[in-house]
């Protein structure tokens, strides 16, 4: 039986994959203008926390009430993409921080990334890609 090219990925499949990398897109507007930065984050309770120093990305991320958040890998045979699209959130009590923090998540440069920011999930969607030819665009003519 063939393998189709391209499956949709459960709600549990998709965060196991998020849970297994530690490199995604954040997508967000800021005065009208479409922003991404790269960052990298963990999974913790079903949400996406990444750290992010004051600027541009933080400034975004918590004046949108929608945000994006992608992640993807891949290998010769496969490969998978999951997007999030929920609520960012600026932690600031204790309690938040402390817990945080308890994802040991650490910045992967050199910098300064004393904020912590949470996205809740509205959606989550994942497809999986077995990767092959191109099908023959005329054997479907035959």
């Amino acid at each position: 039986m063939p393998v189709e090219p391209i499956t949709v990925l459960s709600e549990d499949e998709s965060w196991n994959l998020l849970a297994g990398v530690t490199l995604g897109r954040l997508i967000t507007t800021l005065h009208g203008q479409i922003e991404i930065f790269p960052v990298n984050f963990v999974v913790q309770h079903r949400t996406v926390l990444f750290r992010s120093a004051e600027g541009t990305k933080l400034l975004s991320a918590a004046m949108n009430d929608e945000v994006v958040f992608e992640a993807d890998d891949h290998n010769v045979a496969r490969g998978w993409s999951v997007i999030v699209r929920g609520s960012a959130h600026l932690l600031g009590t204790f309690s938040e921080i402390e817990e945080a923090e308890r994802a040991q998540l650490l910045p992967w440069t050199a910098t300064l990334k004393q904020y912590f920011v949470r996205i809740t999930p509205r959606q989550i969607s994942g497809r999986g890609f077995h990767f092959g030819p191109e099908p023959d665009l005329y054997s479907s003519f035959a």
